[in-house]
């Protein structure tokens, strides 16, 4: 996978990088990436990819036997995307229907699978309420239901400090939960935090990755502006119609996993999956065991 394999569309007035796998004819599955202001598409896609293939002989073509049309995008102002305002939950949402709009098969009969991780999993909540009649499976990573899950990152990085010795409380606080004042120090900061972020850290591809990536403390800022910051769908939670698997793993920091337990509590007949000594990143870490579980789940 190289950036030659990245296409570009126009979509609500912002020119979106996406990725695209699978037949034409398969049903859509539109991944949505984590962190705002700084997240891109490309590790989603490296996960999820393996979908597009066929993986079931006894399931029909509408529920996915053929392979899947995996989607991954940058939202506007992350990754290769236009840094086109504005940046806010709803407009992000906006522009995940207008890709279904544009890619979907067949607009009257199509549902889609909606797939979202950290904050893209905040932002597949919002979608699987706002048009609950359009997504049939929902698949969620590492995620919450509320901004209260700030709370239990800051508890548990009091822990595992040791694990960052360049991080500090202060920085999760009022930077990654606040406002950064420049993209440098965004970098930085990002930087400091990585360790915590798998459970078998790699200092050199740490560097690497924090070199190749965008930082865009703006959208990051606008994503935690008043009107953003304060998001929570736990009343809402129930009316999501989309069968529902919540994947988690068992050292996740930033989204502790009592925050998927109690989303998979509130959703009729949603699964949860624990994964053992996996962290925020579960569906990298274990990649195999998580797509053997969400080709299961595509098959109900």
């Amino acid at each position: 996978m190289t950036d030659d394999d990245v296409q570009f569309v126009e979509i609500n007035g912002a020119r979106l990088a996406y990725r695209i796998a699978g037949p034409e004819d398969a049903p859509l599955f539109i991944t949505l990436h984590g962190g705002r202001g700084m997240g891109d598409h490309r590790s989603d896609f490296k996960a999820y990819s393996p979908l597009s293939s066929s993986f079931s002989s006894s399931a029909d073509d509408r529920r996915g036997a053929g392979g899947y049309r995996v989607l991954a995008f940058d939202y506007r102002g992350h990754g290769r995307s236009s840094a086109t305002k504005p940046y806010t939950f709803s407009q992000i949402v906006d522009d995940v229907e207008a890709i279904r709009v544009r890619f979907s098969r067949d607009l009257d009969r199509d549902q889609v699978v909606i797939c979202g991780g950290s904050f893209g999993g905040f932002l597949a909540l919002h979608y699987a309420i706002r048009y609950a009649d359009r997504v049939r499976h929902l698949v969620l990573r590492g995620t919450a239901a509320s901004w209260h899950q700030e709370e239990d990152a800051i508890r548990v990085l009091e822990q595992r400090l040791d694990q960052a010795p360049s991080f500090s409380v202060r920085m999760l606080r009022d930077k990654v939960f606040g406002r950064f004042d420049s993209d440098l120090e965004f970098r930085l900061v990002h930087l400091a935090m990585m360790p915590l972020y798998s459970e078998a850290f790699d200092a050199d591809q740490g560097l690497r990755s924090c070199l190749g990536n965008v930082y865009n403390a703006e959208a990051h800022n606008d994503l935690y502006s008043e009107s953003e910051k304060y998001f929570d769908y736990r009343d809402q939670l129930g009316q999501i119609t989309a069968k529902t698997l919540v994947i988690v793993g068992d050292k996740d920091w930033i989204c502790p996993p009592e925050n998927s337990e109690f989303i998979a509590s509130k959703i009729t007949d949603a699964t949860l999956m624990v994964v053992e000594n996996a962290n925020h990143s579960v569906h990298l870490e274990k990649n195999e065991e998580v797509i053997a579980r969400i080709r299961s789940h595509l098959e109900t």
